[in-house]
């Protein structure tokens, strides 16, 4: 069984900072490797999840814009982890954080994370 779990979320300042993992189980180290892994935002009253960071197998990384310059999407592909350390944190980042492991034909989600930034 495929499993993602979140981990690192909490309540922090403006400028502020956390540091998102994520672990993938059920899955080896190949798979993992080949994935697409990303970082996504929920918010209160939206359905949607809108990325937030991701990186290719290939090691390539995409931003989104509210991302960029301020946090940073890395994996560890020996430990199937997921990182995403973020600096100067606004009360607009908060949100549900979820992981997402992406390969044709197989879409994962975690449960998510709660970030939560105090004004």
């Amino acid at each position: 069984q495929v499993q993602l779990v979140e981990t690192g979320g909490g309540a922090v300042q403006p400028g502020g900072s956390l540091r998102l993992s994520c672990a993938a189980s059920g899955v080896s180290q190949t798979y993992f490797r080949n994935s697409l892994m990303g970082w996504y935002r929920q918010v209160p009253g939206d359905q949607r999840k809108k990325v937030v960071a991701v990186t290719s197998a290939s090691g390539a990384t995409t931003y989104g814009d509210s991302a960029k310059a301020r946090f940073t999407i890395s994996r560890d592909n020996s430990r199937n982890t997921l990182i995403l350390q973020m600096n100067n944190l606004r009360p607009d980042d908060s949100g549900v954080y979820y992981c997402n492991m992406w390969q044709i034909g197989a879409d994962y989600w975690g449960q998510g994370t709660q970030v939560t930034g105090s004004s």
